[in-house]
């Protein structure tokens, strides 16, 4: 946190930080792998432009640089012992100084936290599918705000929608853009399969252009399967042969159901187990043609008494109020 390893329950933030009242911040979610190696993080190069362009976005001028933020990150896995399947959160937000929205006084605070963490929807979701429900509240369209920014306070949007989804009895919700078309999840991406071909949307639908989302077009395009981004329509969803999600949290997962109604037929998503089976052979480091994806951890050891002292990066005398 702001340079300095810092215990769990001493990370702590004022009440009175501009981020808490108006949601300023920005973050990443980012998965680290178990491989025969030692702990790989996967795409973290790819996440960390993201962080990058979604402060450009909301003008946040970050403190640090990628490259003190990569080894920023693998420290905090070390220092945490994670040898196993982990997730880290990446985030910077303005701290406190007043309650104006355009004093730009505000200091960027930024903090990177990772813990143990496995499969999101558990084995048998994950096996059999998981249900939806398209919620009714609508994505945020892209003229309102920069839908392509990770930014906190647009994850509002996400809390209604998953909220929605868990009264309906559903494991997850479908968010439709201002049109009428599909966007995405609360925090995924969307794909559905039709004759063999893999159907998905893009930025003209309000969608976050996931990490993950690009990791399977790039291994479709690998395996030569045929792939066609356009806007998808509901019946679209309803008429596909399979659909699945794509999310950092959620990896890449069946949807087996949307507001029940079977896509496909149960149990029968081939091209999805497909796509599937070469992920889990990347993030565990059995793929060389995709190594490249893996950032490697160096030895993790006990080296939770140790401080890594971060050197922020140059802050002018007009971005720093």
């Amino acid at each position: 946190m702001n340079g300095q390893l810092v215990a769990w329950e001493n990370a702590t933030t004022h009440v009175s930080a501009h981020a808490l009242h108006y949601g300023t911040g920005i973050f990443e979610g980012i998965r680290s792998y178990e491989t025969a190696h030692g702990p790989c993080i996967f795409r973290l190069d790819a996440h960390l432009n993201r962080f990058v362009e979604s402060a450009a976005a909301y003008e946040m001028p970050l403190p640090y640089s990628q490259q003190t933020l990569s080894e920023a990150v693998c420290q905090v896995i070390k220092a945490n012992l994670l040898q196993g399947n982990s997730y880290i959160r990446l985030l910077s937000w303005y701290g406190s100084h007043d309650m104006g929205i355009t004093s730009r006084r505000w200091p960027v605070e930024t903090a990177i936290i990772a813990w143990p963490w496995g499969i999101l929807f558990g084995d048998d979701r994950s096996r059999y599918g998981i249900r939806v429900s398209i919620c009714p509240w609508r994505k945020i369209h892209f003229s309102m705000l920069p839908t392509s920014a990770k930014a906190c306070g647009q994850y509002l949007s996400s809390l209604l929608a998953a909220q929605y989804a868990l009264k309906q009895g559903c494991d997850e919700a479908l968010l439709l853009d201002a049109s009428g078309n599909i966007a995405e999840g609360p925090a995924e991406n969307i794909f559905l399969v039709k004759d063999g071909r893999l159907v998905t949307n893009d930025e003209s639908s309000s969608i976050l252009l996931g990490i993950t989302r690009e990791s399977v077009l790039s291994i479709a395009q690998n395996l030569g399967l045929s792939v066609e981004v356009r806007h998808l329509t509901p019946e679209d969803l309803f008429h596909a042969d399979e659909a699945f999600f794509t999310g950092t949290a959620v990896e890449i997962v069946s949807i087996r159901e949307v507001d029940g109604k079977l896509i496909g037929t149960p149990g029968c998503h081939p091209v999805t187990d497909q796509i599937h089976g070469v992920f889990n052979r990347i993030t565990a480091g059995l793929d060389t043609a995709y190594r490249h994806w893996l950032k490697l951890v160096p030895a993790v050891e006990d080296s939770r008494a140790a401080v890594f002292p971060i050197e922020p990066a140059a802050v002018t005398a007009e971005t720093a109020g």
